[in-house]
């Protein structure tokens, strides 16, 4: 329990400090996507499974505060947390670099699956090479982000679980 509500306050203040302070901060028509970063970072400690159920929650939880088509950022989200928790299972270089490349690429590819989703429904607010400019600002803006935000999701991450019992 105080693990889920630990993830359920990250993942509020990462929506707050998206739909206020980041709001204002856009290049190119770009801004971070917190929701990418947290949902990356996720995945990346906990698994897939873990990543899946974050991404869903902050998904939702950012299509109803922001009055977006329901169901997309979900989705996106959802699959986004999936894939980077199998793959991060697959990569074994302890480099300190990995968090920053797996949320860059994470959120470009992200960013791009949105895009997709939102054409298919005829949603796309401007033309792919638009979403291409936006997919690569933000990814760098997230990449940016990572090493300040990689080590306080690891300490949430960590200092939440729970503790194994040996009995003897």
């Amino acid at each position: 329990m105080r693990r889920a509500l630990a993830w359920i306050a990250v993942v509020v203040t990462a929506l707050l400090l998206q739909s206020t302070v980041f709001a204002q901060i856009k290049l190119g028509g770009a801004k971070p996507e917190l929701m990418y970063l947290v949902t990356v970072v996720l995945a990346m400690l906990e698994g897939p499974a873990s990543g899946a159920i974050g991404g869903f929650s902050a998904g939702m939880a950012q299509d109803f505060l922001l009055n977006d088509p329901k169901g997309i950022t979900a989705l996106v989200l959802t699959v986004l947390g999936y894939v980077v928790g199998t793959v991060r299972q697959f990569i074994t270089t302890p480099s300190p670099a990995l968090p920053t490349i797996l949320v860059g690429v994470g959120t470009i590819g992200g960013v791009l699956f949105y895009g997709f989703v939102a054409f298919l429904l005829g949603r796309l607010p401007g033309d792919a090479l638009f979403l291409l400019r936006v997919a690569v600002l933000s990814a760098v803006y997230n990449a940016i982000l990572t090493p300040v935000a990689y080590p306080l999701l690891r300490r949430v991450a960590e200092t939440t679980r729970t503790k194994k019992v040996h009995r003897w």
